[in-house]
């Protein structure tokens, strides 16, 4: 009983080790990796790095979630007809009206493939 309990044992270490070992053995993620989704720093959503204004950065933010809203709708991708981009009346009207149309255009070429009409 004594061998059957050691063997039982043996086999159950290395069935525990050998899948900690498989995924040490393949090193570390590559550079960028998880960086990518959207939210995430240096993803496709991202704000460009130039957009230093937070009016800039809610526009462009604004411009995707509209393209979104579009394409989940199957509505043909159209700036102008977006109620955000028509109807921002706030003091900074040119930058969010800007940074909304580019990341419109962003958000279409994502989730369309880059095909199709010019959505603005």
């Amino acid at each position: 009983m004594k061998l059957i309990n050691r063997f039982a044992i043996a086999i159950l270490a290395t069935g525990m080790i050998a899948p900690a070992a498989a995924v040490f053995a393949q090193g570390p993620p590559p550079p960028g990796y998880g960086d990518r989704g959207p939210g995430g720093p240096g993803g496709w959503d991202a704000p460009p790095s130039n957009f230093s204004r937070d009016i800039q950065r809610q526009g462009f933010r604004d411009g995707i979630e509209g393209a979104r809203k579009d394409f989940e709708n199957h509505r043909r991708p159209n700036v102008n007809n977006r109620d955000e981009y028509r109807g921002y009346r706030g003091p900074e009207r040119r930058n969010y009206r800007e940074a909304f149309a580019q990341g419109y255009r962003t958000g279409v070429q994502h989730m369309m493939g880059g095909g199709g009409p010019r959505p603005y």
